[in-house]
């Protein structure tokens, strides 16, 4: 049975599942902490939300990049992941915290394309040093 948890196959199609599950998990936590409902608003030809959500799904898979290269076991793997989220999370509440003068959701869910666009670029640079961080 050892053989087959080693065949690189089954390795990469766990890895994948495990994230797509993960990043499911993930942007459903994203949608219940912002004030918008993405999907909605993705839908109605929101560029902005599509922006930051954009931004978040990157984020995701580009920390779990890390993670998966950085670690031999599916548990640590998701484990640096889970932790790499919750980094990601802190960071959009200061990116908040940073913007006194207006409130992120709102310019989001208004279309604020500016917004939305540093929103994105804010979760793709946290998770390129979130990953660095990530240590095998």
């Amino acid at each position: 049975m050892n053989e087959f948890w080693e065949n690189i196959y089954v390795q990469s199609a766990a890895n994948y599942s495990v994230v797509v599950l993960c990043a499911i998990l993930f942007l459903t936590v994203f949608e219940l902490v912002t004030k918008y409902k993405n999907w909605e608003q993705i839908q109605n030809g929101n560029l902005a939300v599509a922006m930051a959500t954009g931004g978040k799904i990157f984020g995701i898979a580009n920390i779990f990049r890390y993670s998966i290269e950085d670690h031999d076991t599916l548990l640590m793997m998701i484990g640096w992941g889970f932790f790499g989220f919750l980094l990601l999370l802190i960071g959009y509440f200061i990116f908040e915290f940073l913007t006194p003068s207006f409130k992120i959701d709102d310019e989001i869910e208004k279309d604020n394309r500016a917004v939305g666009f540093i929103s994105m670029m804010i979760s793709i640079g946290l998770s390129f040093v979130i990953g660095a961080g990530i240590v095998g």
